[in-house]
């Protein structure tokens, strides 16, 4: 299995709430939709939560608090399968209908996107 991995920062005017609120329920849908197109697997998002341990955490690595909104996890069974149905007329039109729902409450720049395999070291039921 290959995972896309997407630390993802919401667009500059836009409350933490309305992010969170339009990807859970919009962004969430669009994928959802095209989603045996692309081929994808599985498709997890992780919302950043304000605790009173961000600060204590972030401040033992040296790290900013609050950086990033969220994580996107997204996997296909094999880099090759990713490519191909990215590739197809159909693929490159879903694709492109997500990154164009992207733009409106992601800052894609400040946002890193990167293809890696998991290496499950712990994983109780």
């Amino acid at each position: 299995m290959i995972k896309l991995v997407f630390t993802i920062r919401r667009r500059e005017g836009m409350t933490r709430d309305e992010f969170q609120r339009y990807w859970r329920n919009e962004h969430a849908r669009l994928v959802e939709r095209h989603a045996e197109v692309l081929r994808i697997r599985r498709y997890v998002q992780t919302h950043a939560r304000d605790t009173d341990a961000d600060g204590a955490l972030a401040v033992s690595r040296g790290s900013e608090p609050g950086h990033y909104d969220g994580v996107a996890e997204l996997w296909w069974d094999s880099v090759e399968d990713l490519l191909e149905a990215s590739s197809s007329e159909e693929g490159q039109v879903a694709a492109n209908a997500l990154l164009d729902d992207e733009r409106r409450f992601i800052d894609l720049p400040s946002s890193p996107i990167w293809l890696g395999e998991e290496n499950v070291v712990i994983d109780r039921p």
